[in-house]
């Protein structure tokens, strides 16, 4: 008996010292995990988080110390949170750089760290907190208080040859007293198509003339000082943009962009809600991918202008539709994201039928028309009458922008549009009447059709409908065809 009891305690004890054996051979894996193996720092830098997570020390190599900076570089095991820091990149070229994250386990990783270039430096120097103040109102709100637009065509986007200025296109210098005088005629909201690019002071840093943004804002002033409503745009502008809504291009046009709206934006924060900005004019896009790029220039311009801070944190902001094509923004148009909510309107143009609303002699693509409109079609002149665009296509066309935006809470500004009398050019119509009727209907028709579709108005007018030397009204029958719609 006792023999098998000894028998049986040594078997208990050998049992724990193979026991024991085991658990002193078990062997724990080495850990070493980086929450990112790759970060992406835009042209102006900023921070960024990452987290390493290890049972055993560690440690990062960083070899662009200087423009990247590290919270921690070393650590033990355990979970942890490190700040990555880039500068600026002011260089005009892109740079990258790996960090090295290794350990006493024999474990490493690798994260890649690489940050764009801004063609111009960086014009946001001085952003300041959001300010609302003056700027209760959101963009239906605000669209509410326009009743009747005007542009001031021909004049602050005037250029020639590479160069600007205001009276290069036949207008005079425009003065607080034409402002009132245009307030006086019935519209309070004022559209300026505004020039840049020719007024850059130094193209290698793309910094816009103080003094032009200085004249700009003198006129954005007498507006706003008569409880004017303002659109300022940067207009065709030599075509910089415009005319370069292409893959190959969107780059150095994002930069250009961006560089601008810093400024125009910083030089007119103080403004309350009267002043709205403009992305562009009518940037040539006809296709998806176009669109696409024209998508990253529109919210450039948003986020730049946010940016900023300020009155400029609740501004009401505008972009354009393709071409500011009704069809094409109804098939293509996106709005860019915004930071906050509401204060987007969307602009679109409008000149149809072409031949009869802007063409002034007859071209290989089509023939003037002066005669539109039922019931004044012409007998003696049927080669002049227009063939499309009557009231049924433009009530067509109307519907689509209702039901692309304004149903969906955006405003749009009609920004352009206009149909002109050739009874003062060397093209006569010889049913002249019926031809003032035309010009009569089309500007009442079209001008209520915006209206009912909740669209706000906004005449393209070069001087020929409202004198700007003597403050004299020029076309009265336009004036009036315009009031009659706009009620």
């Amino acid at each position: 008996m006792i023999k098998m009891k000894l028998t049986r305690e040594l078997a208990v004890l050998f049992g724990m010292m193979v026991l024991l054996s085991c658990a002193e051979e078990v062997v724990i894996d080495p850990v070493l995990d980086a929450s990112v193996n790759k970060l992406e720092f835009d042209e102006e830098g900023g921070d960024m988080e990452i987290s390493i997570t290890s049972n055993s020390d560690w440690s990062i190599s960083n070899q662009a110390s200087s423009w990247l900076q590290l919270s921690q570089t070393a650590g033990s095991g355990g979970s942890t949170s490190i700040q990555i820091t880039a500068a600026p990149n002011t260089t005009g070229l892109t740079r990258s750089t790996i960090l090295n994250i290794i350990s006493p386990n024999g474990q490493d990783r690798r994260i890649t760290v690489s940050q764009i270039s801004s063609l111009y430096p960086s014009y946001n120097t001085s952003p300041l907190p959001p300010d609302a103040s003056g700027m209760s109102s959101n963009a239906v709100e605000l669209a509410a208080k326009m009743k009747m637009g005007w542009n001031l065509g021909n004049t602050l986007e005037a250029i020639i040859n590479g160069v600007g200025h205001e009276t290069f296109w036949g207008n005079p210098v425009t003065t607080k007293e034409y402002i009132d005088f245009v307030k006086a005629s019935g519209f309070n909201a004022i559209r300026l198509p505004t020039a840049w690019n020719v007024y850059v002071s130094n193209e290698a840093t793309a910094e816009i003339s103080p003094a032009w943004l200085d004249r700009v804002k003198e006129v954005v002033s007498y507006c706003v000082d008569n409880d004017m409503y303002v659109l300022l745009n940067i207009h065709w502008d030599g075509g910089w943009l415009e005319n370069n809504c292409t893959p190959e291009m969107k780059d150095s046009v994002n930069a250009k962009q961006k560089a601008f709206w810093q400024q125009i934006a910083t030089h007119f924060r103080d403004f309350d809600e009267h002043l709205m900005f403009a992305s562009a004019n009518e940037p040539e896009v006809h296709n998806a991918a176009e669109m696409e790029v024209l998508h990253t220039y529109h919210q450039t311009f948003v986020d730049a202008v946010r940016a900023t801070g300020g009155r400029n944190s609740y501004r009401v902001l505008v972009v354009q539709g393709p071409g500011t094509n009704i069809e094409r923004s109804y098939e293509l148009m996106n709005m860019p994201t915004d930071e906050i909510e509401g204060r987007m309107m969307a602009e679109l143009h409008y000149y149809s039928p072409s031949q009869f609303c802007i063409l002034f002699e007859d071209v290989s693509w089509g023939r003037m028309a002066y005669y539109w409109g039922q019931g004044n079609y012409s007998t003696i002149e049927e080669d002049r009458n227009a063939t499309y665009g009557n009231e049924e296509e433009a009530a067509q066309s109307f519907a689509l922008a209702k039901k692309q935006f304004v149903d969906k809470g955006i405003p749009v500004i009609l920004g352009e549009y206009g149909a002109y009398r050739r009874h003062e050019s060397e093209n006569v119509p010889l049913d002249l009447e019926k031809h003032q009727k035309s010009v009569d209907d089309w500007t009442y028709y079209i001008t209520s059709l915006a209206i009912q579709n909740g669209m706000i108005p906004f005449w393209w007018d070069t001087g020929a409908a409202l004198d700007r030397r003597n403050y004299t009204v020029k076309d009265q029958r336009t004036i009036d065809a315009l009031m009659e719609g706009g009620q």
